[in-house]
């Protein structure tokens, strides 16, 4: 799961899916692990290091800690308790699983909410940075901070970033009395360049993260405004116009027998602090309101607006696209970044597919509306229908560029953290849309000022256009 974000997670944590969440995360109740749980250590007892990702994971006592490493630093990261049969809740309600795999010292990882899962290798001692003292204050940080990036980030090359100059510059800058406020301005103006909406630095409720320029990062008020239009100018007439999911999904039939799905984001669908189970029941409940036998048989288009999207699960995405197919097929492929010193080499490279639901399905022409407020899972869900079986154009402008899971990562002063992507989402030939963006087929302009001022949806229009054609 992730989430583009305009404010910064108070709280480092892993949350459910990759994403740092708009806002403080919401905590609920730590898990609690029975005594019978405890006593009974699982096969998977022990230490393992995450091909990609930077971190080792230790397994002892119903308990999973795990370590953010790098070459010069080791941080403690989250810890989670057992609360079933290899499965680990974390204070924050995110359940991650960890199960043996065939191969000696060899298991997998995933995380309720987040598609694929993680190689682990088992490993006899934690690095050396993570067995003395670990360096604290503003220099350190700054080494932490740009060795995260070092070893992590893949998209230098792509983004026209010289890191190391960036380092030579700038860390000259930084001494023992730096304060927080002086590092996070310096750390915004590293990371400044790199105009990537999954890259922030901050601490408390100050924060920096940037989008690509000429881009409108998506929000609460840019959502409501929209939503606002959009029912009194291209839902005028409709009918069977219905909320759900907390206002996030918009369905209407329209006059001339095409229907209208708007999807502002694909999580907060149930209550703050509910589980992933319920996100997903939540959506269920949707699609089979939406996607009747009757309406999927009598259908002639279907308009799927994700212009104002801010992300969330890439499950609950592929979830909506096994609803408008008949034959599975796969979405888009992941893989990691997996050496410090080569951003050229990956970790194993996973298919994610798109399954058929069982359920009422579909499979006539799509037009999904995107612009550069489309961010995040708004735009893995719209790589998994570029390959769908059947008509599907886009319209509008090429959504924001980022695809990654969010790897958060804390720094060793002040409480200040840092978010940054590490994966690649490629398409069937081995295309990645980071940075650019997912290009539409057809170019309109979208909630423009001046399409406001004369009342205009051009995108909207084009998509009534040709699927009434």
């Amino acid at each position: 799961m992730r989430m583009a974000t305009t404010a910064v997670v108070t709280t480092f944590a892993l949350t459910a899916g990759s994403a740092l969440t708009a806002g403080a995360a919401t905590a609920v109740a730590p898990a609690k692990t029975s005594p019978a749980a405890a006593r009974a250590e699982p096969p998977t007892s022990g230490l393992w290091r995450t091909d990609g990702y930077g971190t080792v994971w230790s397994i002892r006592d119903g308990v999973l800690q795990g370590y953010e490493t790098t070459a010069v630093s080791c941080l403690k990261g989250d810890v989670a308790k057992r609360t079933g049969p290899g499965e680990y809740t974390t204070e924050f309600g995110s359940v991650l699983t960890v199960r043996s795999v065939p191969g000696p010292g060899r298991a997998t990882m995933s995380l309720d909410g987040s598609v694929g899962h993680r190689d682990l290798r088992r490993v006899g001692k934690l690095p050396a940075t993570c067995t003395r003292p670990a360096p604290e204050g503003p220099v350190a940080a700054f080494d932490t901070f740009w060795q995260t990036y070092e070893e992590n980030y893949p998209f230098f090359a792509a983004r026209g970033v010289d890191w190391h100059a960036t380092r030579d510059r700038y860390r000259p800058q930084v001494h023992a009395d730096t304060t927080r406020e002086e590092l996070l301005a310096l750390f915004s103006k590293m990371v400044g360049p790199l105009e990537d909406m999954h890259v922030g630095v901050g601490y408390g409720d100050q924060f920096f993260n940037r989008g690509r320029s000429g881009t409108v990062p998506p929000s609460e008020e840019l959502d409501a405004r929209v939503k606002k239009f959009v029912l009194a100018r291209d839902l005028k007439g409709a009918e069977h116009v219905q909320d759900f999911a907390n206002g996030r999904i918009t369905y209407a039939d329209l006059p001339g027998g095409q229907g209208y799905l708007r999807i502002s984001g694909f999580g907060g669908y149930a209550a703050d602090g509910a589980p992933h189970s319920a996100q997903l029941a939540e959506l269920d409940r949707a699609l089979g309101i939406v996607f009747t036998k009757e309406r999927t048989r009598d259908l002639r288009g279907l308009i799927i607006d994700l212009r104002i999207n801010g992300g969330g699960s890439d499950e609950l995405g592929l979830r909506v696209a096994g609803r408008l197919t008949d034959s599975g097929y796969v979405a888009y492929t992941k893989r990691a970044r997996n050496d410090p010193a080569d951003p050229a080499r990956h970790t194993r490279p996973q298919p994610l597919h798109v399954t058929p639901a069982e359920a009422p399905r579909y499979t006539g022409p799509v037009a999904v509306l995107t612009g550069g407020s489309t961010v995040s899972a708004g735009e893995t869900f719209t790589q998994a229908l570029i390959d769908r079986p059947g008509s599907t154009v886009r319209i509008g402008q090429p959504t924001q560029g980022v695809f990654s899971d969010i790897l958060p990562r804390r720094l060793p002063f002040g409480g200040m953290g840092t978010w940054l992507p590490n994966e690649e989402l490629l398409t069937r030939s081995g295309t990645t849309f980071d940075g650019p963006g997912i290009p539409p087929h057809l170019t309109e302009p979208v909630f423009t000022d001046e399409e406001f001022e004369k009342n205009r949806d051009s995108a909207f229009d084009k998509a009534r256009e040709i699927l009434g054609s």
